[in-house]
């Protein structure tokens, strides 16, 4: 690669957040740092079509490359969405974790903690690749009173900046999460609302698991009776009971860290109460009724208020964004009329059922 080349891609990896999984920071060793695992991670791709003919590459890694490239097309011919490059090539990554992602929130309010960076505003995360000032970072925040929570990922969006590759790492899940995955991390490329993390990642969420129905239940050799499908539409159906379970929550905490009569030691207190108790209501009634998930992470991830809003992120309003998808009657009509309003409104929420927004007569 020319040294231009390498330069141009270390300045816009470097100022490019990674939505969905990380976002770098806006210090200079940050961006330096960022652009060059960036440019490392683009500089690796190969063509997918390439890699799967390729007589070295195994058979199952083949197969989930092949369901990548059928998703991918079918995004775009059935969904409608503006994908660009993103997931036409492949990167065969050191290890299974791309970076660590880190959050925080006070430990009396449900408010993440947010960085500001250009181009896509305030967002509630800091991603790392190197796992050391990750937890360095972790503990000045702690020190500092908030709630952490750090977790590695192994997806990422540039939002179309560049050609996004396919990371090894995704090849570990089955078939239905890979192409869900897949459809998330696209939809970004298409729509991507700036402040607006919570939108995002919850519409993401939406044409990830409705796309992967659609997708399952209808290419050809799926069908509303195989496997795959029924498993597609489980798993949503779970990720909708989940988030009736997290709003039960949020509204028990929101009694208490709203009471301004309450000092901050007893609302910590009483926050612990609230947790204990849910955490016994999801291992004991809700867990159950799930299909084809377990969320065994809610179960063994420590239970806070940074936490908590990492699930609210990707899982807020879904079961409105499914009511938009039964009033529209497809995914490509329900994904262009949020993509035709959210210039509208201040709160793209507004757009869903139940917002302040009326649907346009058709």
């Amino acid at each position: 690669m020319k040294r231009r080349v390498w330069i141009r891609l270390l300045l816009g990896a470097g100022a490019v957040v990674l939505i969905t999984s990380f976002a770098s920071a806006c210090s200079p060793i940050y961006v330096i740092r960022a652009g060059i695992a960036e440019a490392k991670i683009l500089r690796a791709r190969r063509p997918i079509p390439e890699v799967v003919l390729d007589p070295a590459t195994d058979e199952r890694t083949r197969a989930k490359l092949t369901f990548v490239v059928e998703a991918r097309n079918y995004a775009i011919d059935e969904f409608g969405l503006d994908v660009g490059r993103s997931y036409t090539s492949f990167t065969q990554l050191e290890s299974d974790t791309l970076a660590m992602v880190l959050s925080a929130a006070p430990r009396d309010r449900l408010a993440p903690k947010t960085w500001w960076f250009p181009i896509v505003g305030r967002v509630p995360y800091k991603g790392y690749f190197n796992e050391n000032a990750a937890i360095k970072a972790q503990g000045k925040l702690e020190e500092d009173g908030f709630d952490t929570f750090l977790r590695p990922t192994s997806a990422f969006s540039t939002l179309g900046w560049f050609a996004d590759p396919l990371l090894s790492s995704l090849l570990r899940l089955d078939e239905v999460d890979l192409v869900e995955t897949v459809l998330h991390e696209l939809s970004h490329n298409h729509l991507f609302v700036k402040g607006q993390v919570r939108f995002n990642e919850s519409f993401a969420t939406f044409v990830g698991r409705a796309g992967a129905i659609e997708f399952f239940c209808n290419r050809q050799g799926g069908g509303p009776d195989t496997v795959k499908c029924l498993r597609a539409q489980a798993r949503w159906r779970d990720h909708q009971r989940f988030e009736g379970f997290i709003e039960g929550l949020v509204d028990q905490l929101e009694v208490v860290y709203q009471d301004t009569t309450l000092a901050y030691e007893t609302k910590l207190t009483e926050r612990e109460r609230i947790f204990d108790r849910h955490l016994e209501i999801f291992a004991n009634e809700v867990q159950p009724s799930f299909e084809a998930s377990t969320y065994q992470g809610f179960l063994v991830t420590p239970l806070n208020n940074a936490t908590l809003l990492t699930r609210i992120r990707y899982h807020h309003r879904l079961q409105d964004f499914q009511a938009l998808l039964e009033r529209e009657g497809d995914l490509r009509r329900a994904v262009q009329y949020l993509k035709d309003g959210v210039d509208r409104v201040d709160d793209p929420f507004d757009l869903l059922p139940g917002g302040t927004v009326e649907p346009s007569a058709s």
